[in-house]
């Protein structure tokens, strides 16, 4: 389970650098980085903008698809403890000895009955 998580991991921080990579690329008003002036490339703006549009949105699929798989190995790899601990005790048959290690009866207590 572990190197399935782990394969997740890796394939998450590729897809997580895609898709900054992908974002930075597209056309904004202020340019991006540039990319997207230029119309002497090879493609159109309205080509390329539905190119990294659609890259984008399947880029941000597998994101969000590859974060709810880590999120359930996360879940399931952790065993949640209890709040009060609780002390496995042994029963013990009226009339026998004390377990040892069993506090001792309080003064006053009524004694076993016997035989």
């Amino acid at each position: 389970m572990q190197a399935i998580q782990n394969v997740v991991l890796a394939i998450h921080a590729l897809i997580a650098l895609g898709l900054v990579v992908v974002v930075l690329l597209q056309r904004s008003e202020g340019g991006g980085l540039g990319m997207g002036r230029s119309s002497d490339g090879m493609m159109s703006v309205r080509g390329q903008g539905n190119l990294l549009t659609r890259t984008t949105a399947i880029l941000a699929a597998v994101f969000f698809a590859t974060s709810i798989a880590l999120a359930v190995f996360a879940g399931t790899a952790s065993k949640p403890t209890p709040v009060i601990p609780t002390v496995p005790t042994a029963p013990t048959a009226p009339g026998a000895a004390p377990a040892p290690g069993a506090p001792p009866a309080p003064p006053g207590a009524p004694a076993a009955p016997t035989r």
